[in-house]
């Protein structure tokens, strides 16, 4: 199975970027299954129903997000409508939506996804690693599913890396995302598990993490909120990552970083 995973979609230069590039993508490496974190997608903070509908339309099975999960009012009511639309998993059982599914990929194949928060300068959660667990637990890769991805929205590398070792073997492909920077470690475990610690951002990178720069550095340089945070508008890079697994066990046999447009130095699987 090929799999494709596009990492924090910033305001309206990555919804672009992403409505731009993605039908190319999907031409030219003929994914069996998407997944795109959707969680800056409304001008830098959370997602609406319409981004989500204009997401599925051009391809996305699901929507992972993270910790602006419900930046826009509008999603308290619509996530709990949505089976594709993920929230953390390890949000308080109260909190609408849900963390994780199983899904149908093409050709009928089913593909558990996992969304869950780090804990490390993040919002105090619940356990990710025993959330991961209970998702795993019910839905075996290789088993009851043919693929397992888990995004884990997280700022610490080594809480994504740990998340990682501890899914060796058990997952498809483990992700981190939030950071918005794509990283170089992209490799399989030694179990058969696809990793990347962040999947870089698909927006703007002219500027501070997709915030147009002034007023991140008046915080960091004077110490003193001047205004809001704006998503920066210029052209985006699409950053994601490319993953084969294998039919029998589900395990990764690859892993290949993918960029696309804007500003970063393109990359695409040597053989696309």
């Amino acid at each position: 199975m090929r799999l494709l995973f596009f990492g924090d979609v910033v305001g309206r230069s990555g919804r672009d970027g992403l409505a731009q590039h993605l039908p190319a993508i999907r031409d030219r490496l003929n994914p069996d299954f998407i997944v795109v974190n959707g969680e800056n997608a409304a001008g830098g903070f959370g997602i609406t129903a319409q981004i989500a509908r204009d997401f599925y339309a051009l391809g996305v099975d699901v929507i992972s997000t993270g910790n602006h999960a419900f930046d826009q009012k509008e999603t308290l009511s619509y996530i709990g409508t949505d089976p594709r639309l993920l929230r953390p998993r390890n949000y308080p059982a109260t909190a609408p939506g849900r963390g994780a599914g199983v899904f149908e990929a093409r050709g009928g194949r089913k593909v558990l996804v996992v969304n869950v928060m780090g804990r490390i300068f993040m919002d105090p959660l619940d356990d990710p690693f025993a959330a991961v667990e209970a998702e795993l637990a019910k839905a075996p890769l290789g088993g009851a599913v043919a693929a397992a991805i888990v995004d884990v929205h997280a700022e610490a590398t080594s809480e994504k890396m740990a998340m990682g070792h501890f899914c060796d073997g058990r997952a498809s492909l483990v992700v981190g995302t939030h950071s918005h920077i794509p990283t170089a470690d992209a490799q399989v475990l030694p179990g058969g598990t696809a990793y990347q610690t962040d999947a870089g951002m698909c927006g703007d990178y002219d500027s501070v993490i997709g915030m147009q720069k002034a007023e991140p550095l008046n915080r960091f340089t004077r110490r003193i909120p001047g205004g809001r945070f704006e998503a920066a508008a210029g052209e985006a890079t699409v950053c994601g990552l490319m993953v084969e697994t294998d039919d029998a066990t589900g395990r990764a046999l690859r892993i290949e970083p993918l960029r696309v447009g804007g500003r970063l130095k393109p990359q695409w699987p040597p053989d696309a």
